[in-house]
């Protein structure tokens, strides 16, 4: 795809709309996928797919061939989902099934399945809670892979603003884990017939 890319992309730029829907094919999974963990919902998630690709297609002619495409086509994905989160009034607690944390298990048990339904679920409402453009830089980073570098422009933020807002983004995570970890441990003791240590 790369090596033909810049083809397909001149060709959309004198008007050839049959080109712009391979390009459309190519990247329709990422581009829905980012969506999706954004916003959380399906239907939502085609729509934003569809505008993300109606505006790509507008503004062909003003995208800088220096530029890695998929990395411009997914920016203006972040930027309307962006803004969209910002519309809602209410939190989304939903992104999809992934396997960030992955039990090492070829097969596992029912206690073993009831913990990682309990840890997905944990991981997508922190998310949900994070605010867009941190929650965005995060998507990118983990599932994506940006450098730095390519969250800065996707998002149009500078370096350090890209790195602090990862950091706040881990730093707020990581202590709403450790406190959920420590309310649900005791519990978890009980369930294995444990008891909880007296001090």
């Amino acid at each position: 795809m790369q090596e033909n890319e810049s083809v397909w992309l001149e060709r959309v730029r004198k008007g050839d709309s049959e080109a712009f829907a391979f390009l459309v094919e190519a990247y329709q999974r990422p581009v829905y996928n980012l969506c999706y963990r954004m916003l959380g919902e399906a239907n939502e998630a085609e729509d934003a797919a569809q505008e993300t690709f109606l505006r790509a297609y507008r503004s062909i002619k003003r995208y800088d061939g220096n530029r890695s495409f998929p990395t411009w086509l997914l920016s203006i994905a972040a930027h309307y989902c962006i803004d969209q989160l910002r519309k809602r009034r209410v939190n989304t607690h939903s992104i999809d099934e992934h396997d960030y944390l992955e039990i090492p298990d070829d097969q596992p048990g029912p206690e073993t399945t009831m913990w990682r339904s309990f840890e997905d679920e944990l991981v997508r409402e922190l998310l949900a809670e994070l605010h867009p453009t941190d929650r965005a830089a995060v998507v990118m980073y983990y599932w994506y892979d940006f450098s730095y570098e390519e969250i800065g422009q996707a998002l149009s933020l500078t370096l350090s603003a890209v790195k602090s807002r990862l950091h706040r983004a881990r730093r707020s995570m990581a202590d709403e884990w450790i406190k959920s970890q420590s309310q649900i441990v005791p519990k978890e003791r009980e369930y294995h017939g444990e008891q909880s240590p007296a001090f």
